[in-house]
């Protein structure tokens, strides 16, 4: 895996997990559909490989099951 990155998804959406959350490769910005591995790293988060079909870019990326109240 060339290189190695983190991302925490922060602020809720209002569409579904598998269309606001897709990632695109930082380096030739192909889109990806689904994570290499995922893992439980809490009670509320969970850790997604994810790596490039097109060039072979790697990264990670975390993401909270965490429900937000709006008020």
């Amino acid at each position: 895996m060339p290189a190695l990155a983190e991302i925490l998804s922060t602020r809720p959406s209002r569409l579904p997990p598998r269309i606001a959350d897709r990632p695109f490769c930082a380096v030739c910005a192909n889109s990806m559909v689904a994570a290499e591995a995922s893992a439980f790293l809490s009670d509320d988060v969970i850790s997604y490989l994810w790596t490039c079909d097109n060039c072979g870019y790697g990264f990670v990326t975390k993401h909270s099951t965490r429900i937000i109240a709006c008020n």
